[in-house]
Parts: structure tokens; sequence; C-alpha cells
């Protein structure tokens, strides 16, 4: 029996490998790739999950993943590096941030009905781990999540079924980040 994979594409975070375990823990089978190793065969994913960086959008060694296949076509779910990559190449706009964003903050904002945040209040603790920040959303970019110091703490891309959040949802700290993976990847991308 083929079971629906998931493809984690890493760019060098600390946290990817606790991407794949919280992936694992939902019953879900996942993949860890460099994230300019994308597989050929990647119709057999049924999403993609790009992970955080230490590395700057804004840096001489910007990581450029060739995400030709799988955005618009696959559910993808943007993690801090990631999100911060769709914001600036797609019209968006990233800057270094003012505010020291390391460590908790609170959800102070949820967009009504998304399903992306469904189960999940507002209050609900989530880590932070950047220098940079996205002052402004890419084309069709749809803001559905703010903290109180980080207004674009994630939105999503209109007419796609592309999420992008500045926070770990993979770490202990995000508590409710197991239920925003399952929203992802069983409400969305239709995991069983």
């Amino acid at each position: 029996m083929q079971h629906d994979k998931v493809l984690i594409l890493d760019f060098g975070s600390q946290y990817t490998q606790l991407i794949a375990r919280r992936v694992r823990e939902l019953n879900i089978y996942s993949e860890i790739h460099p994230f300019n190793k994308i597989p050929s065969n990647i119709k057999a994913y049924k999403a993609v999950i790009l992970s955080g960086s230490p590395n700057s959008v804004r840096g001489e060694d910007v990581l450029h993943p060739d995400l030709s296949e799988i955005r618009g076509k696959k559910p993808l779910l943007a993690v801090c590096y990631g999100a911060q990559y769709l914001a600036h190449f797609s019209g968006g706009e990233v800057a270094p941030s003012n505010t020291r964003e390391y460590g908790r903050a609170n959800l102070s904002f949820i967009k009504d009905n998304e399903p992306f945040f469904a189960h999940i209040n507002t209050g609900s603790q989530v880590w932070m781990s950047h220098s940079d920040t996205i002052k402004t959303l890419p084309t069709n970019g749809v803001l559905i999540a703010s903290t109180h110091d980080v207004e674009n703490a994630a939105y999503r891309i209109d007419n796609e079924e592309t999420y992008a959040i500045q926070f770990h949802p993979e770490v202990y700290h995000s508590t409710d980040g197991k239920q925003l993976l399952e929203n992802f990847l069983v409400n969305i991308a239709g995991i069983e």
C-alpha cells in the first residue's frame, strides 16, 4: 500500500528533524531532502514543507529552491525562512526586524474561518526565532495571523494551497503547533 508522503525541504534549520518528528507523530510519513535536491518524482508527495534557515533572504548567500513544480500545484507550508523567501521573491518585502523576534509570543489576531487555524484560539503561544521580518505580504498574500510584535506572523496565498508562518510550530513552546500541522496536512492537504 502506498502511503501519502510529505516532502520537507531543508534550508539548514536546527529544527528540520523536529518538523519530521512532529509529522511522524501524526502517523504521516515524511522525507527530508536538501532544498536544492528536490526529488524528481515530486508527484509522489502529497504536500511540501519548507524549513527555516539561519540564512537571510536579503543576504548574498540566498538559498534558492526551484518551486516551479510545487507552488500552486501542491499544498505548501513555508516555515520561517520559507515564509520570508516566498514573500521576498514574490512581490513582498522582508526587512531587518526592529524588535528582537526570538522566544515566546502569543497570537493576538487570527482571521475568522481559516481552516489552517481550526481549533486554535487567539492567545495561543508560538515560538519565534528570526532576525528578519516580513514587512509587506507577497502578491495575493492574505494576512491570517499576527502577534503583538509581528503583524505578518502567518499568511496564505489566494487561489493556492500555500501557507506561510514566521514561527516554529514544530517546537514544544508552540502550544498548538501539532494542531496547526494537522490542520495543514490532514484538513488542507487531505493526507489520511
